[in-house]
Protein backbone atom coordinates (compact mmCIF):
# COMPACT_ATOMS: atom_id res chain seq x y z
CA UNK A 1 0.00 0.00 0.00
CA UNK A 2 1.49 3.15 -1.51
CA UNK A 3 0.46 6.45 1.49
CA UNK A 4 1.00 9.85 -0.15
CA UNK A 5 1.65 12.69 2.67
CA UNK A 6 1.82 16.45 1.91
CA UNK A 7 5.58 17.64 1.47
CA UNK A 8 4.47 21.01 2.47
CA UNK A 9 2.45 20.32 5.59
CA UNK A 10 5.69 18.22 6.50
CA UNK A 11 8.08 21.12 5.67
CA UNK A 12 5.74 23.55 7.54
CA UNK A 13 6.02 21.48 10.72
CA UNK A 14 9.67 20.60 10.67
CA UNK A 15 10.17 24.68 10.07
CA UNK A 16 7.85 25.30 13.36
CA UNK A 17 9.97 22.59 15.52
CA UNK A 18 13.04 24.07 14.80
CA UNK A 19 11.64 27.56 15.51
CA UNK A 20 9.71 26.50 18.26
CA UNK A 21 13.37 24.62 19.54
CA UNK A 22 15.68 28.14 18.69
CA UNK A 23 13.36 30.28 20.45
CA UNK A 24 13.04 28.29 24.06
CA UNK A 25 16.95 27.43 23.76
CA UNK A 26 17.62 30.63 23.76
CA UNK A 27 14.95 31.46 26.31
CA UNK A 28 17.01 28.55 28.47
CA UNK A 29 20.34 29.87 27.99
CA UNK A 30 18.97 33.45 29.03
CA UNK A 31 17.74 31.98 32.43
CA UNK A 32 21.06 30.02 33.04
CA UNK A 33 22.58 33.48 33.20
CA UNK A 34 20.47 35.50 34.72
CA UNK A 35 19.61 32.84 37.91
CA UNK A 36 21.82 32.78 40.55
CA UNK A 37 21.07 29.19 41.47
CA UNK A 38 20.44 26.40 38.57
CA UNK A 39 20.12 22.82 38.74
CA UNK A 40 22.65 20.88 36.64
CA UNK A 41 22.55 17.01 36.20
CA UNK A 42 24.89 14.06 34.19
CA UNK A 43 23.71 11.37 33.41
CA UNK A 44 25.37 7.89 31.27
CA UNK A 45 24.53 4.12 30.35
CA UNK A 46 26.46 1.65 28.63
CA UNK A 47 24.21 -1.14 26.82
CA UNK A 48 25.29 -4.74 26.06
CA UNK A 49 22.35 -6.34 23.44
CA UNK A 50 22.67 -9.47 21.71
CA UNK A 51 21.15 -7.74 18.59
CA UNK A 52 20.90 -4.11 18.02
CA UNK A 53 17.66 -2.29 17.06
CA UNK A 54 17.54 0.95 15.58
CA UNK A 55 15.82 4.08 16.71
CA UNK A 56 13.17 2.96 14.17
CA UNK A 57 12.46 -0.29 15.74
CA UNK A 58 11.56 -2.10 12.15
CA UNK A 59 15.50 -1.94 11.50
CA UNK A 60 17.79 -4.43 13.32
CA UNK A 61 21.63 -4.31 13.21
CA UNK A 62 21.34 -8.40 12.90
CA UNK A 63 23.99 -9.08 15.60
CA UNK A 64 25.34 -8.17 19.04
CA UNK A 65 26.03 -3.99 19.53
CA UNK A 66 27.06 -2.06 22.18
CA UNK A 67 25.31 1.05 23.08
CA UNK A 68 26.90 4.23 25.28
CA UNK A 69 24.44 6.87 26.26
CA UNK A 70 24.74 10.23 27.76
CA UNK A 71 23.05 13.07 29.01
CA UNK A 72 23.80 16.63 30.61
CA UNK A 73 21.91 19.75 30.96
CA UNK A 74 19.48 21.28 33.10
CA UNK A 75 15.20 20.67 34.07
CA UNK A 76 14.63 22.09 30.31
CA UNK A 77 17.25 21.57 28.06
CA UNK A 78 19.92 18.71 27.39
CA UNK A 79 22.15 17.04 25.32
CA UNK A 80 21.93 13.61 24.61
CA UNK A 81 24.86 12.20 22.16
CA UNK A 82 24.27 8.06 21.73
CA UNK A 83 27.40 6.15 19.89
CA UNK A 84 26.10 2.63 18.68
CA UNK A 85 28.94 -0.22 17.71
CA UNK A 86 28.56 -3.59 16.72
CA UNK A 87 30.87 -5.42 19.19
CA UNK A 88 33.17 -6.54 17.09
CA UNK A 89 33.97 -2.79 17.02
CA UNK A 90 32.75 -1.19 13.85
CA UNK A 91 30.93 1.59 14.09
CA UNK A 92 26.89 1.57 13.56
CA UNK A 93 25.15 4.85 14.29
CA UNK A 94 26.56 8.49 15.90
CA UNK A 95 23.40 10.72 17.67
CA UNK A 96 23.43 13.85 18.42
CA UNK A 97 19.93 14.77 20.11
CA UNK A 98 19.62 18.04 22.01
CA UNK A 99 16.25 17.87 23.90
CA UNK A 100 13.44 20.96 25.08
CA UNK A 101 11.13 20.37 27.47
CA UNK A 102 8.32 22.73 26.29
CA UNK A 103 5.52 22.03 28.55
CA UNK A 104 6.08 20.46 31.82
CA UNK A 105 2.50 20.58 33.21
CA UNK A 106 1.13 18.09 36.29
CA UNK A 107 -0.82 15.95 33.61
CA UNK A 108 0.87 17.13 30.17
CA UNK A 109 4.55 17.15 29.24
CA UNK A 110 5.51 18.01 25.85
CA UNK A 111 9.07 17.27 24.11
CA UNK A 112 10.83 18.51 21.44
CA UNK A 113 14.03 17.87 19.58
CA UNK A 114 16.72 17.80 16.95
CA UNK A 115 19.77 15.72 16.11
CA UNK A 116 22.44 15.54 13.67
CA UNK A 117 23.03 12.04 13.15
CA UNK A 118 25.92 9.84 11.10
CA UNK A 119 25.04 6.00 10.26
CA UNK A 120 27.38 3.86 8.64
CA UNK A 121 26.43 0.87 6.55
CA UNK A 122 29.47 -1.43 4.60
CA UNK A 123 29.51 -1.26 1.15
CA UNK A 124 31.45 -3.92 -1.60
CA UNK A 125 34.06 -1.86 -3.21
CA UNK A 126 36.08 -3.53 -6.04
CA UNK A 127 39.74 -2.38 -7.44
CA UNK A 128 41.79 -4.06 -10.14
CA UNK A 129 39.42 -7.00 -10.01
CA UNK A 130 39.78 -7.41 -6.29
CA UNK A 131 36.52 -6.60 -3.74
CA UNK A 132 36.87 -5.68 -0.19
CA UNK A 133 34.29 -3.61 2.31
CA UNK A 134 34.38 -0.30 3.15
CA UNK A 135 32.63 1.31 5.54
CA UNK A 136 30.71 4.46 4.22
CA UNK A 137 29.33 7.75 6.20
CA UNK A 138 25.64 8.83 5.63
CA UNK A 139 24.05 12.36 7.07
CA UNK A 140 21.06 12.89 8.65
CA UNK A 141 19.24 15.75 10.18
CA UNK A 142 16.05 14.55 12.25
CA UNK A 143 13.36 16.72 14.41
CA UNK A 144 11.15 15.42 16.95
CA UNK A 145 7.88 16.34 18.54
CA UNK A 146 6.44 14.25 21.73
CA UNK A 147 3.37 14.81 23.37
CA UNK A 148 2.33 13.16 26.46
CA UNK A 149 -0.61 12.77 28.85
CA UNK A 150 -0.32 11.53 32.33
CA UNK A 151 -2.88 9.40 33.77
CA UNK A 152 -1.43 8.82 37.22
CA UNK A 153 2.54 10.12 37.93
CA UNK A 154 4.16 6.37 36.44
CA UNK A 155 1.17 5.63 33.30
CA UNK A 156 0.64 7.83 29.90
CA UNK A 157 -0.69 7.95 27.07
CA UNK A 158 0.91 10.17 23.81
CA UNK A 159 2.26 9.85 20.50
CA UNK A 160 6.15 10.40 19.08
CA UNK A 161 6.90 12.35 15.53
CA UNK A 162 9.95 12.16 13.90
CA UNK A 163 11.19 13.39 10.52
CA UNK A 164 14.26 12.84 9.15
CA UNK A 165 16.35 13.62 6.42
CA UNK A 166 19.38 12.32 4.51
CA UNK A 167 22.04 14.04 2.67
CA UNK A 168 24.45 11.65 1.54
CA UNK A 169 24.24 8.85 -1.74
CA UNK A 170 22.52 5.53 -0.80
CA UNK A 171 20.85 7.62 2.30
CA UNK A 172 16.87 7.54 2.73
CA UNK A 173 16.04 11.00 1.68
CA UNK A 174 12.65 11.28 3.75
CA UNK A 175 11.69 9.48 6.67
CA UNK A 176 8.17 10.10 9.01
CA UNK A 177 7.86 7.78 11.82
CA UNK A 178 4.99 8.40 14.23
CA UNK A 179 3.75 6.28 17.05
CA UNK A 180 0.63 5.97 18.97
CA UNK A 181 1.80 4.74 22.52
CA UNK A 182 1.89 3.96 26.50
CA UNK A 183 4.21 4.24 29.07
CA UNK A 184 3.77 2.02 32.60
CA UNK A 185 7.09 3.34 34.07
CA UNK A 186 7.44 1.84 37.71
CA UNK A 187 5.44 -0.77 38.33
CA UNK A 188 6.15 -2.38 41.38
CA UNK A 189 6.70 -6.23 41.55
CA UNK A 190 8.26 -6.94 44.96
CA UNK A 191 10.26 -4.84 47.31
CA UNK A 192 12.74 -2.68 45.70
CA UNK A 193 11.99 -4.27 42.04
CA UNK A 194 9.75 -2.77 39.60
CA UNK A 195 9.02 -3.51 35.91
CA UNK A 196 8.61 -0.62 32.81
CA UNK A 197 6.81 -1.68 30.01
CA UNK A 198 6.28 0.69 26.64
CA UNK A 199 3.39 -0.63 24.22
CA UNK A 200 3.04 1.31 21.01
CA UNK A 201 2.02 1.11 17.63
CA UNK A 202 3.71 2.63 14.60
CA UNK A 203 3.24 4.13 11.05
CA UNK A 204 6.82 4.25 8.91
CA UNK A 205 6.99 5.80 5.72
CA UNK A 206 10.27 5.98 4.07
CA UNK A 207 10.98 7.48 0.26
CA UNK A 208 7.78 6.97 -0.53
CA UNK A 209 7.26 3.26 0.71
CA UNK A 210 5.50 2.77 3.76
CA UNK A 211 4.15 0.52 6.87
CA UNK A 212 2.67 -0.50 9.95
CA UNK A 213 4.07 -2.05 13.08
CA UNK A 214 3.67 -2.62 16.50
CA UNK A 215 6.40 -2.62 19.56
CA UNK A 216 7.06 -3.06 23.03
CA UNK A 217 9.59 -2.27 25.49
CA UNK A 218 9.62 -4.42 28.64
CA UNK A 219 11.88 -3.66 31.41
CA UNK A 220 13.05 -5.35 35.22
CA UNK A 221 14.81 -2.74 37.34
CA UNK A 222 15.41 -2.30 41.15
CA UNK A 223 15.70 1.13 42.80
CA UNK A 224 19.14 2.27 43.86
CA UNK A 225 20.86 -0.12 41.34
CA UNK A 226 22.31 0.58 38.12
CA UNK A 227 21.91 -2.43 36.40
CA UNK A 228 18.92 -3.18 34.44
CA UNK A 229 17.84 -6.31 31.85
CA UNK A 230 15.53 -4.83 29.03
CA UNK A 231 13.86 -6.29 26.00
CA UNK A 232 12.26 -4.74 22.88
CA UNK A 233 10.03 -6.90 20.47
CA UNK A 234 9.08 -5.33 17.39
CA UNK A 235 6.53 -7.00 14.69
CA UNK A 236 5.15 -6.13 11.11
CA UNK A 237 1.36 -5.66 10.82
CA UNK A 238 1.50 -4.53 7.52
CA UNK A 239 4.38 -3.52 5.16
CA UNK A 240 5.87 -2.60 1.78
CA UNK A 241 9.30 -1.45 3.45
CA UNK A 242 11.95 -4.40 2.86
CA UNK A 243 13.76 -5.85 6.58
CA UNK A 244 15.70 -8.79 7.38
CA UNK A 245 12.26 -10.04 9.12
CA UNK A 246 8.76 -9.29 10.15
CA UNK A 247 9.48 -10.08 13.50
CA UNK A 248 12.60 -8.32 15.65
CA UNK A 249 13.85 -8.93 19.26
CA UNK A 250 16.33 -8.34 21.36
CA UNK A 251 17.56 -8.87 25.39
CA UNK A 252 19.83 -5.85 26.82
CA UNK A 253 22.07 -5.53 29.88
CA UNK A 254 22.15 -2.06 30.77
CA UNK A 255 24.16 -0.20 33.20
CA UNK A 256 23.35 3.62 34.56
CA UNK A 257 24.10 6.32 36.68
CA UNK A 258 22.94 9.73 37.40
CA UNK A 259 23.97 12.73 39.93
CA UNK A 260 22.58 15.83 40.07
CA UNK A 261 24.08 19.66 41.71
CA UNK A 262 23.21 23.20 41.87
CA UNK A 263 25.20 25.69 40.02
CA UNK A 264 25.50 29.16 41.95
Amino acid sequence: MQVNIGHFTIRVLTTLILFILFLFAQDAFSQATDSTKSTKFFGASATVTNNGISVLPTFSLGKPAAIFDMTVGNKRLTFEPQFRFALEGKPWSFIFWWRYKLLQHEKWKINVGIHPAVLFRTVPITTNGVTSESLVAQRYLAQEFAPNYYITENISVGMYYLHSNGFDEGATKNTNFVTVNANFSHLELFKQFYFKFNPQVFYLIMDGVDGYYATATIGLARDHFPLSLQSILNQTIQSNIQTKSDFIWNVSLIYSFRNEYVKK
